[in-house]
């Protein structure tokens, strides 16, 4: 069984140069189906893959356009919200500093209402003791009258007029706030 294998490769090892190269009527029928294939490729093919591709480029072209479009509104939207929030910030601050300066002023106003309060009810308590001492001091005035016109006719043994009366209550009261007058003086620069 070598024996046949052997002889079979040996009866196809090829010698000759002409059995390696096509014949050329085989060569001038690949060579025109070669070229009707070029051209149906050419005339066909090509225009319409180009056609594809000129498609398809100007698709992503514009996919592109429009992607590049909407960065720049987003951009833009994105700098005119930012410029709001600046705008509302700094409105914000002034609000809050308007509202910090009306605190203040209406602090200042009450404070000085008070103050003006405070000031009137010690002037009307001040009016009231003068109101209250120029009364005391005129029933006083009276008592003291009646009094140095009791010790008076007790002295003299007879009644007074009512000239003479208001005349020696003036003296006797103009007396006693002459001696009054110099006893506080003397006593309260001591």
């Amino acid at each position: 069984m070598q024996a046949s294998i052997a002889s079979l490769l040996a009866a196809e090892e090829v010698s000759e140069a002409k059995d390696l190269y096509p014949a050329a009527s085989e060569l001038i029928v690949g060579l025109l189906a070669f070229f009707v294939l070029l051209f149906f490729t050419w005339k066909w093919v090509l225009p319409r893959f180009r056609q594809v591709l000129d498609e398809r480029g100007r698709s992503i072209q514009g996919q592109m356009e429009r992607a590049e479009e909407s960065r720049k509104e987003a951009d833009e939207l994105q700098a005119k919200y930012r410029e709001q929030i600046g705008d509302a910030r700094s409105e914000a601050n002034r609000i809050i500093e308007e509202a910090r300066s009306t605190a203040e002023q209406l602090r200042k106003d009450l404070q000085s209402k008070a103050e003006e309060q405070a000031q009137a009810t010690v002037a009307r308590a001040q009016d009231e003791i003068r109101a209250e001492r120029d009364r005391v001091f005129e029933e006083l005035r009276g008592q003291v009258g009646a009094i140095a016109v009791q010790v008076a006719e007790r002295v003299v043994g007879e009644a007074l007029d009512k000239k003479a009366h208001e005349r020696l209550i003036e003296e006797s009261i103009d007396e006693l706030s002459s001696t009054k007058a110099n006893g506080n003086g003397g006593s309260g620069g001591a």
